[in-house]
């Protein structure tokens, strides 16, 4: 293998990847390698990806070979590459495909396999007992216990290749408008358009369901709209939210030639349904009680869940499928019979359930590195910086005394973070500026220092749509919101966002907070963080910052003191 030291790729045999970004053929590389690795970091030199099982998997679902990573890496490499990594790619990307399942007489499907030493493993799972009745060289598996055997099998070790036909649900016909109702010039972009196709696939089976990987603000909407159109079915759309809800319906009026009466919203608010319907997880997941004892395993049913049976859906969309909730997980277990799509700006999950949403939801069909976007002008540019104070004196031995917990309560309220916000604001007299933060009682004494409104979880819908329709017209420059503004509120204008508190370090609530600032506008964006000094809020910044770092944003820190 002959090694060109201007290649961009470094592979370490811990299966990590590097990519320099300044090598000659750094954007070939990073093509080549998406479809099999994990972007993990992406600060201003070098990338790193990770192959893993779970890549590797999503690798093989999409068609992609041992061989075909092997080629690809000796392709770019600048070094050597160990001959065991290599072979080890092989024994885990053999383990899809050993099981596959496919659609059989009746309400049953086919769980089949070649291999008996696989055979009995399955047999013998305590898990999967159940679900199984054995027959020749496979099980039969009824039809809504589809997803449950895939997930029980991936946590095995075993992704299923699922080849089970498609409901094809009721036709929908609709195109997209040349022009955006609203007057706005509208244009599909191309990351848009091939993350689309890259889950439509060829129709085969296989395709027509996964999950797109795309940063905050760079119109993940717009993906879901596409699929739609491809598809032409009558389509569920979940989302976090009503606020969101109604920016759903609110895109596809304005950019399709969709009516009102082909669309309904299906929350707290409206329980309607039609050929698109958009509901929230939480109404979806909601039960007037938490125990049954007249069911077999003595939990409350959830009464919402028969909207996934009100119409023949061709299509459900889970917008933000990283804050997929646990009872959603159990009800698409079992509407793997349904084509679907996941939405997200990452796939982290606290939890850990990435394995749940591969093997319920789909593999990841496309992704692309935020900065990449950002160097195209799609999203705006974003500068992050952490501004250090000290707790007043009088707060200093309360701290010093107080339980874990407590003492990360007091480090986020600190009261002098005010002063700094105020200044901030002032500083700024040309931004939209959100003031985001996680206890209720501090949002509400910065919303009266500043004279402007809030909006909290309870907050009602109508006055949250008059808010934040205030501040999109550029009537309110300011507003204070709590943690219900992480998720999929569309505010264009916004370009600055000071964090006061924040979940105790949460990765997946960074890029949803800097994603509110986002959207493409003239100017940069600003994204301020503060953070009491010489507390446990600094080692809960830290890993807050390390993730925006690993993202290629500029991260920089500022002490401010008070005389």
């Amino acid at each position: 293998m002959a090694i060109d030291p201007s290649n961009p790729l470094i592979v370490q045999s811990d299966r990590t990847l590097l990519l320099d970004v300044h090598a000659p053929r750094a954007e070939e590389g990073r093509e080549a390698i998406m479809p099999f690795a994990e972007l993990e970091k992406s600060p201003e030199h070098m990338h790193t990806y990770r192959i893993s099982p779970l890549s590797l998997w999503n690798a093989a679902s999409a068609g992609f070979r041992p061989e075909d990573i092997g080629a690809a890496l000796e392709e770019f490499t600048r070094y050597p590459i160990s001959r065991g990594i290599l072979e080890g790619f092989a024994d885990t990307m053999s383990r899809y495909g050993k099981i596959r399942m496919r659609s059989d007489n009746g309400d049953n499907l086919f769980l089949e396999c070649e291999d008996e030493a696989i055979l009995a493993e399955i047999g013998a799972s305590a898990s999967l007992e159940k679900y199984l009745q054995k027959s020749g060289k496979g099980f039969r598996v009824k039809l809504t216990d589809r997803g449950t055997v895939k997930r029980e099998l991936i946590r095995l070790g075993w992704p299923v290749k699922d080849e089970a036909s498609f409901a094809q649900g009721d036709k929908l016909e609709f195109s997209f408008r040349n022009t955006a109702m609203s007057g706005l010039p509208f244009t599909i972009r191309d990351y848009q358009e091939e993350a689309a196709r890259a889950v439509q696939g060829n129709g085969g089976p296989g395709t027509g369901y996964g999950v797109v990987v795309l940063p905050c603000g760079s119109g993940k909407t717009i993906v879901g709209m596409l699929l739609m159109s491809m598809l032409k079915t009558n389509t569920l759309i979940l989302t976090t939210n009503v606020a969101a809800t109604h920016q759903w319906i609110d895109e596809l009026l304005d950019k399709t030639d969709l009516k009102a009466e082909d669309l309904a919203e299906y929350s707290g608010d409206r329980k309607a349904i039609a050929p698109v319907t958009i509901a929230t997880y939480q109404i979806i997941t909601w039960r007037p009680r938490r125990v049954d004892t007249s069911t077999e395993d003595g939990q409350a049913e959830f009464p919402h869940f028969k909207l996934f049976r009100e119409r023949a859906w061709g299509l459900i969309i889970y917008d933000e499928v990283h804050l997929l909730p646990a009872p959603i997980f159990r009800v698409t277990a079992e509407l793997q019979a349904v084509r679907r799509l996941g939405l997200t700006a990452t796939l982290v999950r606290e939890d850990g359930n990435e394995d749940a949403v591969f093997s319920l939801v789909g593999p990841k069909r496309y992704d692309v590195p935020w900065k990449d976007i950002e160097a195209k002008g799609w999203i705006a540019e974003a500068l992050c910086t952490e501004i250090r104070l000290d707790l007043p004196e009088d707060l200093k031995i309360p701290y010093a005394v107080a339980a874990p917990r407590e003492k990360y309560r007091i480090a986020s309220e600190n009261p002098l973070k005010e002063k700094i916000a105020f200044q901030l604001i002032e500083n700024h007299g040309e931004d939209q500026i959100l003031v985001i933060g996680q206890y209720i009682s501090q949002l509400e004494s910065f919303a009266r220092l500043l004279k402007v409104p809030l909006i909290t979880g309870k907050t009602p819908n109508p006055e949250r749509e008059r808010i934040y329709g205030a501040f999109k017209r550029g009537e309110m420059r300011v507003i204070v919101v709590s943690k219900v503004a992480n998720f999929a509120i569309d505010l264009p204008d916004a370009s600055m966002a000071i964090q006061i508190s924040g979940s105790f370090g949460s990765r997946q609530e960074e890029a949803q907070r800097l994603g509110r600032i986002l959207r493409p506008k003239a100017r940069n964006s600003w994204f301020f963080t503060l953070v009491s000094r010489y507390t446990v809020e600094e080692d809960f910044a830290a890993n807050r910052q390390k993730f925006l770092a690993e993202q290629g944003y500029k991260y920089s820190i500022h002490h401010w003191g008070f005389k």
